[in-house]
């Protein structure tokens, strides 16, 4: 653990509310049984950054057998990141990858021309009760990179950046912030990092990024004498200095943002491009089901099934 200066802002509280440019407060989906919440894309907001997709996870409880069972599906154009506070999942793809994810580290999956990958709570877990609880998003791919091969990484909770200063911890996950970068591998500037605040404890978002957003996982932080609270997410104006506060119960928020895109993306199912002709292409090669000769793969041990196109 390192003090980080950075983390302390200059001044006790430069932020009026006419820095927040949108406010998001995510519908809920019910995924067979189990909840997320999720944040983006939504009516007022495509993107942050280059972030363009930002599901809640749980919290969730299983009992005995149970668990999330999200079965082999295909993505293009984007990188997937997960990240947990409580439980674990196993991660198997078309790689050949068999990852098992823990609180505190990150997978970064970068799906480029095409990847499928399911997801699922591991055998070992189901022997007993268990929870679920964390982040996943997608991070949209510049149009230079759309075309990428697929990559996968794991970063364990000892290789990602961690701060603190007077009464606040952060650990980076992807990018840069607060002079920091971690080792994952990205194609544009961006940051997403997860901050606890002690109660009372101000936090200045990094200022070297264009789109900066914050979202309240866990109590409640004051943005220039207004409180939100768990389950929101604020968009700031770009330029703007802006220290947030957490409150008498503390915080736990995901900071994220970035470089802005070139232009809009699509996104359709686990599909994202920046045209409709590359969504169009990935339909069609995922209807074909040409599993040994054609564009996707399914996870060498997990393809006994996979998720029909809608």
């Amino acid at each position: 653990m390192s003090w980080n200066p950075l983390l302390d802002p200059q001044n006790p509280d430069p932020t009026n509310m006419d820095s927040i440019d949108t406010i998001i407060v995510p519908r809920a989906r019910d995924i067979g049984g189990f909840e997320v919440r999720r944040a983006l894309p939504s009516a007022k907001r495509q993107m942050v950054g280059p972030f363009i997709f930002f599901d809640q996870m749980g919290p969730a409880e299983f009992l005995t057998d149970q668990g999330i069972d999200v079965r082999p599906h295909p993505h293009i154009g984007l990188a997937t990141v997960t990240y947990l506070y409580k439980g674990e999942f196993q991660h198997r793809d078309s790689l050949g990858t068999n990852q098992m994810i823990y609180p505190g580290e990150v997978n970064w999956m970068i799906a480029g021309n095409g990847v499928t990958h399911s997801e699922r709570t591991s055998a070992q877990t189901r022997k007993g009760p268990s929870k679920l609880f964390g982040i996943q998003t997608w991070v949209a791919l510049p149009e230079s990179h759309e075309e990428t091969d697929a990559a996968f990484e794991h970063h364990g909770e000892e290789a990602l950046p961690f701060l603190q200063g007077e009464g606040k911890q952060v650990r980076l996950i992807i990018g840069n912030a607060y002079g920091e970068r971690a080792p994952t591998k990205t194609f544009t500037e961006m940051f997403y990092a997860d901050a606890i605040l002690d109660a009372g404890a101000s936090l200045p978002l990094p200022d070297n990024h264009e789109d900066r957003g914050i979202y309240v996982t866990q109590g409640s932080i004051d943005v220039a004498g207004d409180n939100f609270e768990a389950g929101q997410m604020m968009v700031f104006r770009p330029g703007d200095a802006i220290t947030v506060k957490a409150g008498p119960a503390g915080a736990r928020l995901i900071l994220l943002g970035g470089e802005t895109l070139g232009g809009p993306r699509r996104i359709w199912w686990n599909f994202v491009a920046s045209s409709q002709e590359k969504i169009d292409a990935a339909k069609e090669a995922w209807a074909n089901g040409d599993w040994e000769h054609g564009r996707f793969q399914l996870p060498p041990d997990d393809n006994a099934e996979f998720i029909p196109l809608p």
